[in-house]
Formats: C-alpha cells, structure tokens, sequence
C-alpha cells in the first residue's frame, strides 16, 4: 500500500499531482474551536511558493488555500478540515522526453518498478509540488501550539556554510535564500546562478528551531519525539539525511563534552550547553529542539547524463522546463511545516495520557 498520511492523533493525509487540476490535504484530530481561515494558512503558503526570484523555478503558481470543510463561523469545528490548492500554470509537454526515459537520481524508475507505470508530468506525488500541502496542513497545526515558536533558515549552499558569528534573525526574510548570514546570501548568489546558468543545481541544508516546547513531550521508546520528526523531515521529497542537536558531530566528542550540564534554577534547571537539541531519551527536555535537514541537488537538470528507457536501452536525459536550481531554498517553509505537525500531534498524544 502507498502511505499517504502521517502522524497519531493529529494526522493529515496528502493528495494530488504535480499537474493535476489541484492538490491539498485533509487534516483530521484537530480540536475543535480554534480560530481560522484562509489568511492564516496563507502566508506560509507564499514563503515557500515558486517564481519569486531567478534562483527558484519559475513556474508562477499564486497556490491559494481554499478551506472546504471543518471550519464554521471562523472556528474549527472538530471534524475533518480540507485543504485545496489549485495548479494553475503546467506546462506538461516540457515532460515529453521524461516519458521516454528515467531522469538520474529523480523517483522515476523506481515508480516505475513499483506501479508499473508512472506520472511522467513533474513526476506526479514525487514533485516537490507535494510539499505546498504539507505547508498548508502545517498553518493548521501551528494554531494547536501557540506556545512554540519555529524559525527554520539555509545554513548551508553547495558547501558554503554561514558564518554564525553573523546570525541575524532580521535577515532570514530580507534575502531570497532565508539566509541568517548577509554576507553568505551575497556569495550564495553566486553560487546559485552559476550553477542555474550552467544548467546544473546545488544541495542545501536547512536548520530549523523551535523554541517554547515544555519538558515532556515524546515518549520513551516507539513515539520518540526524535524519531518522529526523522520520520516527518526524511519524509520530505529531496531530503536525503537529518540531525538533531549535535547529529554526527556527537559521534566525534568524549561523554563529558556532549553533556548538557543543568544548575538549579526557578521553574527547572538551567542548562549550559544544547548538544541533544532539546530531546532525551526520546523527550523533549524543555530546551529548543533543533533539527537540520540536508536537501540533494535537484534532480531535474539540463547537464546531459547516461540513462536508460522503460524497455532497458541506453540513453541520454537532460530534463526542459522550470525547476529550482537548489530545491532547498524552498524547502525553509516544507520543514517549519513538518515539525509544527510533529509538534501539534506530540503535544495531544502527551496530553491524552498525562492529562
């Protein structure tokens, strides 16, 4: 079967293509009575839509929300909430090639060796066009934790890492690559271009915080906090590797370097360091929980390369039409979404048992 829908008490399922007429999501365990409509949704909508700058795809899709159920009189009502998104601007004769053999490093053999055909259009659910559900069933879930706050940035192009004594939380809007660091925006410019003008892309890697979670969220083995949100961000087309708090870097320490020593302190202990991102033991521990996200180079490229046909003959593909030079740029808006997801059902499967 094809799993279409994520989390326990707070789900939501994906639908739709790449070019088909729309696609959205239907979020289900929301409690009831929380105010909504269009507008908060939205801006999540517009951070992570396409065309905005030369170094994403063109494609021009105003991806409006349309809310068609579990709403009433401003407020959720409890049951199902449907979420639509119309396409507006396919273009699917630029795929014309890609029906007659496998992009390398894209999802179409191996959709192919799963249904036995595929959607060659964008690459139907395997486009990164998935993830404008995710963003809207995202706006959703944020409602259900007013007390976290989610700041996710690109930390990383094509190897060019931030310089983190130029952390500006002001900037991550104020540059087309949510970029905290001016200085790296300006060579990520660069970067991006040379790699879009030579018809070839570059990976990202996306960090993302959120801070306001209590103490307690997450269970000790099978619903760990950490584990679900490796489940929600590996989940994410493109997305090929994740860390929490120190990551891989933890393998590299002595035990007394990756503690997190506590002193005492009003309302819980005060922590010195953050190397576990804010989870232990498969809990959250009250500090921010930290993830990074590792996007690959977008597969979809004009550089030819080796492949083969559906009959199995030797060919050679290089993909037409508008795709994002580095799919990670936009990827800033898809992660947010996923750990607000995380976060929302997380939050209701604590309270379900510890009241």
């Amino acid at each position: 079967m094809s799993v279409n829908t994520f989390g326990r008490l707070f789900r939501f399922t994906t639908w739709g293509e790449s070019h088909g007429p729309a696609l959205g999501a239907v979020v289900d365990g929301c409690p009831p009575g929380l105010t909504i409509d269009e507008s908060v949704i939205q801006p999540f909508l517009d951070a992570r839509r396409p065309g905005q700058s030369k170094f994403t795809t063109q494609r021009q899709e105003p991806d409006a929300v349309r809310i068609l159920s579990g709403v009433f009189e401003g407020k959720t009502t409890g049951t199902p909430i449907s979420l639509m998104i119309e396409n507006v601007d396919q273009r699917s004769k630029d795929y014309s090639e890609v029906a007659k053999a496998y992009r390398p490093g894209h999802a179409d053999y191996a959709y192919d060796a799963k249904y036995g055909f595929r959607d060659y259009r964008g690459g139907g659910r395997s486009s990164a066009r998935e993830t404008a559900a995710r963003v809207a069933a995202g706006g959703v879930a944020r409602l259900v934790i007013p007390e976290v706050t989610i700041l996710a940035y690109v930390s990383e192009i094509g190897g060019d890492v931030i310089d983190r004594t130029n952390f500006d939380t002001g900037e991550i809007r104020n540059n087309p690559f949510f970029c905290p660091d001016p200085i790296a925006a300006k060579r990520w410019e660069k970067i991006v271009d040379d790699a879009r003008l030579a018809g070839s892309s570059v990976g990202a890697v996306v960090e993302c915080v959120a801070t306001g979670v209590p103490a307690g969220w997450g269970a000790p083995l099978y619903a760990k906090l950490d584990s679900e949100l490796a489940s929600a961000m590996m989940g994410i087309n493109a997305v090929k590797g994740m860390e929490i708090g120190d990551g891989f870097a933890a393998a590299r320490l002595t035990g007394e370097q990756n503690a997190d020593p506590m002193r005492p302190a009003a309302g819980g202990p005060a922590f010195l360091a953050n190397h576990a991102g804010g989870i232990a033991g498969g809990i959250s521990t009250g500090q921010p929980v930290v993830v990074r996200v590792a996007f690959k180079p977008t597969s979809s490229i004009l550089t030819p390369q080796q492949t083969i046909t559906p009959d199995g003959e030797a060919a050679e593909m290089f993909t037409k039409g508008r795709h994002d030079p580095c799919v990670g740029i936009r990827g800033v808006p898809v992660v947010e979404a996923m750990m607000a997801l995380v976060l929302a059902d997380q939050k209701l499967l604590h309270r379900g048992q510890c009241g």
